[in-house]
């Protein structure tokens, strides 16, 4: 939703009419800049941080196939035939001109196959993660193997892209099932379909970020790295112009979503950190996130800062590190302003994620969610005391400065609306 609603945003600002549909934990965000809401169906409603709760099975699965498979299942694919009657609903009120969501908004691929152009809005796909699609260029997605060329690793990746389709048989069973039910039908491999099946596929990236390949259709377009949103209204902390002391700054975060367990990084970070002559700011991204590494440390070390919520556009300028376990959004974030990581995620897009900040030279892949004392501590000091990773981090930063996503969707919604794009600004 982050990215969703900092465009929804830009395009309230540049006066256009905008109405948002998700979940009603969102109205109020929603609401906030402007925007008008419409809930989704109560069959699609699900509140994200409950679902755990709702289907405790889940919480039994491994990161991996078996936990992605039931996600499917249960809720890109499960909820869609009410998502898409919902929003069919939505438009017949609302004729809007454009249909803007992110790649897990299945309902654009259904109205993709289902309508023919003249009938129906303009659909613009937002990439919030790296790339999936499958080419014979990269590896399969998910293991978080680096890219080689040649023609032996191209053999080797149309092995592994077929070996992974087969891992997922049933799920794309069941998702061209679903499709069926809905009067569409497609031949695409059930993870290509949201990149195909869209007027305009926008990765929110720079070229420089994701690895090369020959075969990437042609309404695929890098844009750039969605600025971070302004903060307003945050109070600085009494520690704030410790920032500017000279210490090195390490930021540590388990991002927004993957921070049910803080003993995953954010803990054993402020452990191996807590000697080394450096500020530590740990943003936990949880109301009872400082309580919670109190209780596990007794004793916080005298170079930690603890927070619930740090607004990152004012606290990266001032880091030398970012350790994160992998958010795309974070480590787009980081990389804006230039700023070096350390990577240790395992759940969702993360091993990729971490993998391409490996392959860019801009940070550590760590390639675990629950890294070691010894091993963050050294990953850290890798990072502060080798030029190179900031030196990369900055060349990527130069790039994504040579980007402006905002002004790429305006002219898209422009030029649906009956207007032109101006020249130039399609990424």
């Amino acid at each position: 939703m982050s990215p969703v609603l900092t465009v929804a945003a830009d395009l309230v600002r540049r006066g256009h009419e905008v109405m948002v549909y998700t979940g009603s934990r969102f109205e109020e965000r929603v609401r906030a800049i402007g925007a008008r809401f419409r809930a989704l169906p109560p069959a699609a409603d699900l509140d994200d941080r409950r679902l755990d709760v709702l289907f405790p099975v889940r919480a039994t699965l491994p990161p991996g196939p078996a936990q992605l498979s039931f996600d499917f299942e249960h809720f890109f694919l499960g909820q869609l035939p009410a998502q898409v009657q919902g929003l069919r609903a939505l438009l017949a009120e609302f004729p809007a001109d454009v249909v803007l969501g992110e790649l897990g908004f299945w309902s654009i691929p259904v109205l993709h196959l289902s309508t023919p152009p003249e009938e129906r809005p303009t659909l613009v796909t937002l990439g919030s993660v790296p790339l999936l699609m499958q080419s014979e260029d990269t590896p399969a997605f998910g293991a978080g193997i680096l890219p080689t060329a040649g023609e032996e690793a191209r053999a080797r990746n149309r092995a592994m892209n077929a070996e992974v389709r087969q891992v997922f048989a049933a799920l794309q069973t069941f998702a061209e099932a679903t499709l069926t039910s809905l009067g569409v039908a497609t031949t695409d491999y059930l993870f290509d379909v949201p990149f195909r099946r869209t007027d305009h596929y926008l990765q929110l990236t720079v070229p420089g970020f994701e690895y090369p390949r020959g075969d990437l259709p042609a309404h695929l377009r890098f844009v750039g790295t969605l600025p971070p949103a302004r903060s307003s209204g945050y109070e600085e902390p009494a520690w704030w112009p410790e920032l500017s002391s000279g210490r090195p700054v390490v930021v540590v975060t388990q991002g927004t979503v993957a921070n049910n367990d803080l003993h995953d990084l954010v803990i054993p970070a402020v452990r191996a950190l807590a000697d080394l002559d450096v500020l530590v700011v740990a943003a936990t991204a949880r109301e009872d996130g400082p309580a919670l590494v109190r209780q596990a440390l007794h004793n916080v070390p005298d170079n930690v800062r603890l927070a619930s919520f740090v607004p990152f556009d004012g606290l990266l300028p001032h880091a030398d590190v970012l350790v994160t376990n992998g958010g795309y959004g974070g480590v787009q974030t980081a990389l804006y302003y230039g700023v070096p990581l350390v990577v240790a995620g395992a759940s969702e897009d993360k091993p990729e994620v971490a993998a391409r900040v490996e392959w860019t030279g801009t940070g550590v892949n760590l390639r675990t969610s629950r890294p070691g004392i010894i091993e963050l501590r050294a990953a850290v000091q890798t990072v502060l005391h080798d030029p190179g990773y900031r030196s990369q981090a900055e060349v990527m930063a130069k790039e994504i400065g040579q980007y402006n996503p905002f002004d790429a969707i305006a002219d898209i919604i422009d030029e649906a609306a009956g207007g032109t794009a101006r020249p130039g600004r399609l990424g």
